[in-house]
Order: structure tokens, then sequence, then C-alpha cells
């Protein structure tokens, strides 16, 4: 079990967490759990570094900015102790679990499981922080923003867990917003493939490292909200949304469980920026002079256009990057217009990416041809478009996001009946 921020943010939730772990434990079940530090708590220990020396050494960052979660494994087992449950905290480093890589973005190599699961078979329910792990020379690690859900994975698998619920401030995974189309319907389960793509794309309901941990370990993680009553469903009743295999879709849809969908969700993100090289020299590796310094810089690039040569042996190159990235971006590209050999950049931060996802467009036409219908008889210009085997995704103007999505949810047959 996994509980986020806002799950963890003071005494009350922390209380209401303990009672949603005691009804679980009390069906029979060996339970751990791994937790978030409490909503912006990581927010105002990273400010701390920054105050302390802002060309912080990220080791010690990762001992500051870890103790969050230290905090609510603690109170977690105090509060479950209280209400006469067997329990204690493990940290990361007394499991321990191993990373690997940089400070403050580590990744989990392996977790020595085996005191852990003694612990839990003599009746213990195990509080685990989440983010947090050792490194190689023994050094406090943590994994970057939402490694709390990667954690809760990696757990999950070396236990052998039936299951991995990831409780969080909403109740399963949506076909979009629901903020945005009143008439969006929570799924009963989705694709590991299909969740790890709209993670991608601007749905915030899981991390993206925690779906492919998930789906390379074959962990069965369900995604449904601690904000509950005291009457609510357990969570073995399947209230959330369940992230499973492909064969286990399969399986679902012939017991009449889910039904076979073309597109299971919209997704849409506001954190691009556009940037255009204008009059790049038309030959081999000009592009890679441009993407290379932007990769050496960690520097995510989603969708790439190159325009049709002009007649000078020169072309037009489109790509995105994330806004928070776009200021390093343009400095990195200024420094080596000599090398590139572009005449100007233009950039455009008022962009947004419409996503339409669903692993049946493997075996189905026209799907790309109903979004491109769809948006042009609502008037919504397309300026860029990048495509995988599931997803379609499309480069609009900002404004227009939510007209697009509610416009595409329609299309696709996506909206709950009244």
């Amino acid at each position: 079990m996994k509980f986020g921020g806002t799950s963890m943010a003071g005494t009350e939730r922390i209380r209401r967490v303990a009672n949603i772990v005691r009804a679980q434990a009390a069906r029979g079940d060996q339970v751990a759990v791994v937790v978030s530090a409490m909503a912006g708590e990581t927010d105002r220990l990273v400010n701390f570094c920054r105050e302390a020396n802002p060309l912080y050494d990220p080791a010690e960052y990762d001992v500051v900015v870890a103790s969050g979660e230290q905090v609510t494994s603690g109170l977690l087992a105090l509060t479950l102790q209280a209400l006469g449950c067997k329990s204690r905290s493990w940290l990361g480093w007394q499991l321990p679990i191993h990373t690997i890589e940089a400070h403050a973005k580590a990744r989990v190599e392996s977790i020595d499981a085996e005191a852990l699961i003694a612990s839990m078979e003599a009746g213990e329910i195990a509080v685990i922080p989440g983010f947090q792990g050792l490194s190689e020379d023994n050094r406090v690690t943590t994994l970057g923003r939402g490694g709390s859900d990667t954690s809760a994975v990696a757990v999950a698998a070396a236990i052998k867990a039936d299951r991995c619920d990831i409780y969080t401030d909403v109740d399963g995974v949506y076909t979009t917003d629901p903020r945005i189309v009143a008439k969006a319907k929570k799924q009963k389960a989705v694709t590991y493939e299909e969740m790890l793509e709209l993670a991608s794309v601007g749905a915030k309901v899981l991390q993206t490292r925690s779906v492919g941990l998930a789906m390379k370990e074959k962990v069965r993680v369900q995604v449904l909200s601690s904000f509950i009553g005291e009457g609510a469903p357990p969570a073995d009743e399947l209230p959330g949304t369940m992230i499973v295999s492909d064969e286990e879709m399969d399986e679902l849809v012939e017991k009449g469980l889910m039904e076979r969908q073309l597109v299971t969700g919209i997704a849409h993100d506001k954190n691009e920026a556009k940037v255009i090289l204008t009059r790049v020299p038309d030959r081999p590796g000009a592009v890679a002079n441009i993407f290379e310094p932007l990769a050496a810089a960690s520097i995510n690039v989603d969708m790439i256009i190159q325009n049709v040569g002009r007649d000078k042996g020169e072309t037009d190159v489109t790509f995105t990057v994330p806004q928070s990235d776009l200021a390093r971006a343009q400095a990195l590209l200024e420094d080596r217009r000599g090398e590139i050999g572009f005449n100007r950049i233009i950039t455009d931060s008022k962009i947004a990416k419409i996503s339409v996802v669903g692993v049946g467009m493997k075996s189905h036409a026209g799907v790309a041809s109903s979004m491109f219908r769809a948006l042009s008889d609502r008037g919504i210009n397309i300026q860029a478009i990048s495509t995988s085997e599931i997803k379609i995704s499309v480069m609009i103007d900002e404004d227009e996001t939510e007209l697009a999505v509610r416009v595409l949810h329609t299309a696709y047959g996506l909206d709950a009946a009244d």
C-alpha cells in the first residue's frame, strides 16, 4: 500500500491512513506500506538547502530532503501501534534499498527484503519511507520527484506482493481529466503500456518510472483514493483502476468485466514549449549537432519536425522541450550557432500537447483521421504531430486545450451516459 503527500498531510489524515491499513491487515493480509512526505514538506526542505548553499552538494541535499519521508513513516508506525497493530518503520538504509546513479535522481537496483518479509510473516505491518535508498558508497540517496511511487512498486516486486495499491487524491484513472470533461469515465483497468503512454503525455495519476518498473517486474498496480468514508468497499473489491498486463486485460474482457476500447484516454500537457531553428543546413549530421548538446544537458526533446528542404540546401527544424528547460535549451543552442549553422531561434511557450492513447489502435485504422477531422471541424489548428504504436499526440495553441480535450472525448465515444 502506498500513500502520497496529501494523504499524509497532518495527524488527522495519518490516522485515516492508519485505519485503512488496519482494515486491510484485518482481512488476514501481510501488509507493507510506503509513504510520501507530508504535502509541501519536500519543497520546504529543498528551499532550506538552497538557502544554506545555492551550489549545494547533491549528497548532502539527499540527506536533508529524505527526512520528510522518515518523519511520516515513524508517525504512521506510531499511529498504527496506538490502534493496537504491531508495526515498525524500515528506513531505506535499514532494508537496504540499493540504488545506482546520481544523487537526487537515483534508480533502485535491488532490495534486500529478507528481514522485511520475516517481519511481515511475524504479523508486523512494515512502514517504509518512499523516495529514499542507499548508494554504493553507503550514502542516503533520493529517487527524484514522484519517487515514492517507484519505491512502492520496487518493494512490491521485492516481496512478490499480490498487488501494489497506490492511494492518491483521485479514485482511479479516468478517460480524461474530470475537471475538464464532467462526463469522463473511471476505467476499471488499463494496460501497463497505455498507462505508460498516458503518464508520459501529461496524465499525473502515476509517475512514468513507476509504471515502467511495474511493467518490467509484472507488478499488478491499483490506483484508488485514500479520501474514503468508513463504509467504503475494501481495496480487494476493486473500487479503483487496475494497471495490468495485456494478457490479464484479455481475461477481463473475456469475463465481461471490461469492454474492449479503441481509445483508453485523452491526456493534455501545457508544460511544453516549441523551438524552431530556421535555415539549418540540410546535410548529414546537422540534426545531430542540434540534439546532442540538449541530450548531454539532460533536456528531454519530444516532438520533432524537419520541414521540407529549401532550394539552398537548408531546412527548418521544429521540436518541443519542457517549458522549465526552454531558457537553458535556447542558451545552449545560441552557444553553438556557428557549429549548427542556423539563422535564428523562434520559441513559443503558449502551446499544449493533446494525446489520444489506446491499445486498440494497434488493430484499427482511422484513429488519426478521426482526431484530425474532429479538431478541424472546431477550427483547431495542428502545429505538429507525433505518434507511437498506441498514441497520437498533436501540438496546438494553449488557449484551445480544454476545447480540444472535450471535442476528442466526444469524438471517440468516451462520454459517460447521463
